[in-house]
């Protein structure tokens, strides 16, 4: 017998699945923001590597312009076109087209639907529980370990407000 929300026996053995028994999760943000998406990897109970297949409807930004520390990301695009910010340059990504965010690489990413029609992609990442990751456009430094989000620009010196 499986557990109907994973692909996980009865035994502890993921066997195999369709990626359409995964369930999609919706998030929306603003009229700016949103997406749909299927956590695969987690589906079929990974817990170091996140893989989910993405769909982003015309006119939506998948998430804040965002850069890593520790954890590296890869996309693939499935279906549709779909425009990369990366640094300061735009790629339109094609199906087929394949873009790698190496941890630390200091330029931030994001994914904007300009077409109009749905695009897909698969993102493959590290669940890094440790990762910092900094949002350029806001000046927000999200710190995944403590859930906490920071602005970048309320920095310290390292013996500021320390007593001598």
């Amino acid at each position: 017998m499986t557990d109907s929300k994973k692909a996980i026996t009865a035994a502890g053995i993921t066997r195999p699945f369709m990626v359409d028994e995964v369930p999609w999760d919706e998030f929306a943000h603003g009229e700016r923001f949103g997406s749909r998406y299927r956590q695969l990897g987690e589906y079929g109970g990974c817990q170091h590597v996140g893989v989910s297949m993405e769909e982003l409807a015309p006119g939506k930004q998948a998430c804040p312009n965002h850069y890593h520390h520790l954890e590296e990301e890869q996309l693939m695009m499935l279906e549709g076109t779909a425009t990369l910010r990366l640094g300061d340059d735009n790629y339109v990504l094609v199906a087929g087209s394949y873009v790698v965010f190496p941890a630390g690489q200091k330029a931030g990413h994001s994914i904007y639907n300009h077409s109009d029609a749905p695009c897909r992609y698969l993102v493959i990442g590290e669940r890094n529980p440790h990762d910092v990751v900094v949002y350029p456009d806001s000046n927000r430094v999200g710190v995944r370990l403590t859930g906490e989000g920071y602005n970048k620009s309320a920095t310290m010196e390292y013996w500021e407000g320390e007593k001598q």
